[in-house]
């Protein structure tokens, strides 16, 4: 039987206000992590939302020196191509900070979906659970890049990443972390911003099984939402 996901939903007035406190969301996660374990282990999401949250961590102060920065998904198309994750990242926060590069750990998703999500499955060997993970939803229920109709990659023995050969949105090929593996943290973070999801936001509050009720950590995910996402139209 499927575990359920717990939800604690939490409204922001506005986008800046949610991408505020997401900042000092992943700061602290970040200090206590350090102070517990001395390192910080976080997944980013693509998107919008989160690049402005990643521009103001750039200039944040922080111990970066132990962070370890992982993607939830990344598209197969050349490291420097603009519509990378990890470009996305770098450009807007990574590449200003002082993360040591090696614990930057993007999804060598130019090799192709299967290669690349070997090779990211054994970077993940000897990682335990995040301390932080951050996902989008997009208009279609997806998170990462977990497709409403695909493998979600929920069983047990799920991979800790997948391949992803015929996504319905641009480009077909992927890499994706399973359910399985995003819901192996400390801490889920959904951020969803803007009117065109009210439509996923409205049948994940009734219990439809889109994509992102697949991730289901122990302790629950938190689900931060802009009032725009849950107005009527």
């Amino acid at each position: 039987m499927p575990t359920r996901q717990l939800c604690l939903w939490r409204t922001f007035a506005t986008a800046t206000q949610l991408e505020q406190a997401a900042v000092q969301h992943v700061l602290t996660a970040a200090e206590a992590a350090i102070h517990a374990r001395g390192a910080f282990h976080l997944v980013l999401a693509g998107g919008t939302t989160p690049r402005r949250v990643y521009e103001a961590l750039r200039s944040a102060h922080a111990d970066w020196a132990h962070w370890h920065v992982w993607f939830g998904d990344e598209r197969c198309l050349p490291p420097e191509h603009a519509e990378r994750n990890s470009r996305m990242a770098g450009l807007a926060w990574l590449d200003h900070v002082a993360i040591p590069a090696g614990q930057v750990h993007a999804i060598p998703a130019e090799l192709g979906p299967a290669e690349a999500a070997g090779r990211y499955a054994q970077a993940l060997a000897d990682v335990g659970e995040f301390d932080l993970v951050l996902l989008g939803l997009g208009e279609d229920g997806h998170t990462a890049s977990l497709f409403p109709g695909h493998n979600w990659g929920t069983l047990p023995a799920a991979p800790d990443a997948m391949p992803v050969s015929d996504a319905p949105k641009p480009p077909p090929q992927r890499v994706s972390l399973s359910a399985q593996r995003l819901g192996r943290a400390r801490a889920v973070t959904f951020l969803v911003t803007g009117t065109g999801k009210r439509d996923a936001v409205a049948a994940w509050r009734a219990g439809q099984a889109i994509p992102a009720t697949s991730i289901t950590p122990a302790q629950g995910v938190e689900i931060w939402l802009e009032q725009l996402c849950c107005a009527q139209a």
